[in-house]
């Protein structure tokens, strides 16, 4: 029997989970999709906003980090530098003493890593879900099959693969199309799970990076400069 006859076997009750498990097929291959160019267009732009930002750890001005921040507003790196930059400046613009907002400054950042993390992990439940339950509503097809096969050779009196041939359509099919929609489904939320967490670190990174040239660079030149006057006044005194 081939497939197409398989089909021609189907009853109605195996036609509704053949439906219903298409329909998460296509939504599972939608959010994969949808997921896959919003990750690719994010790594672009964080790597297009590297250098940009390691221009500014090496010495940049606040402003022209800013202005680099405005470009890349689709970089989860560039998102959450852009709210630690942006408190810092905001407090220095109200004319607060800038070394005082560090805890303002690690909030904000804390803050927009953790809604980025969510943002980025949007639809990844829905293909956990898809992946876990598809077999289980395939074996319900199955099992509705099963039982069909059994109900016609009750009602014959007799087996052979035309009394039994539209039950075992429905198991067959929805057995093999419930496998067919999970083994995506689980793959991409894995292989999605793992650049969102290279993601998590690239942010922790840039934003660790962000709090040491903000605070403890000022305090280092700080500390120099002290050290280089008690020199010269040393050496003026002798």
């Amino acid at each position: 029997m081939t497939f197409t006859e398989l089909l021609k076997n189907v009853g109605v009750f195996g036609a509704a989970v053949i439906c219903l498990l298409v329909a998460l097929s296509i939504f599972s291959v939608a959010v994969m999709v949808d997921k896959y160019r919003r990750f690719r267009a994010a790594s672009r732009e964080s790597q297009n906003f590297k250098p940009l930002f390691q221009k500014f750890l090496h010495g940049g001005e606040v402003q022209e980090l800013i202005e680099a921040l405005r470009q890349h507003e689709k970089s989860h790196v560039a998102q959450v530098v852009s709210a630690g930059i942006l408190e810092y400046d905001g407090v220095r613009e109200a004319g607060g003493d800038p070394s005082a907002s560090l805890e303002l400054v690690a909030s904000a950042v804390r803050d927009s890593m953790s809604e980025m993390l969510v943002e980025l992990k949007k639809g990844l439940g829905f293909l956990a879900t898809i992946g876990s339950t598809a077999p289980f509503v395939g074996l319900f097809g199955t099992v509705a099959g099963i039982i069909n096969a059994f109900r016609n050779i009750a009602a014959t009196g007799s087996g052979g693969m035309s009394v039994v041939s539209g039950g075992m359509a429905e198991a067959l099919v929805t057995t093999a199309l419930g496998i067919f929609v999970a083994i995506p489904a689980v793959a991409a939320f894995n292989y999605f799970t793992g650049r969102i967490e290279n993601f998590h670190i690239e942010m922790n990174r840039a934003s660790t990076q962000l709090v040491n040239r903000l605070f403890k660079a000022p305090q280092i030149d700080r500390v120099a400069k002290v050290s280089v006057d008690s020199e010269d006044n040393a050496y003026a005194a002798r």
